[in-house]
């Protein structure tokens, strides 16, 4: 299983480092990323395969969420289809 994982907020150092940190600790795979400065702000997008997590989707996105709070950004995770649902018209 696929999810997307987004990643915004202002920039500083270690948001990648923490988020990858906390995904491997959690069994899952980053398979593609790709990440931008905007001005003072940071937008990363990531494509993951949750397939061998240790945790069910839907609390994996709720501890992201939490990690995103800790360090001050705001982290989605979603299933792959439910967020090409959103972003196809």
């Amino acid at each position: 299983m696929k999810a997307v994982v987004t990643v915004t907020g202002k920039d500083r150092q270690g948001i990648i480092a923490k988020v990858s940190a906390f995904l491997a600790e959690k069994g899952a795979n980053i398979e593609d990323i790709s990440q931008t400065i905007l001005g003072e702000y940071f937008a990363m997008i990531m494509m993951v395969d949750i397939s061998s997590a240790t945790e069910e989707l839907a609390t994996l996105a709720k501890e992201c969420a939490e990690l995103g709070k800790q360090i001050g950004m705001a982290i989605y995770m979603q299933h792959e289809d439910i967020f090409n649902a959103m972003h196809n018209v």
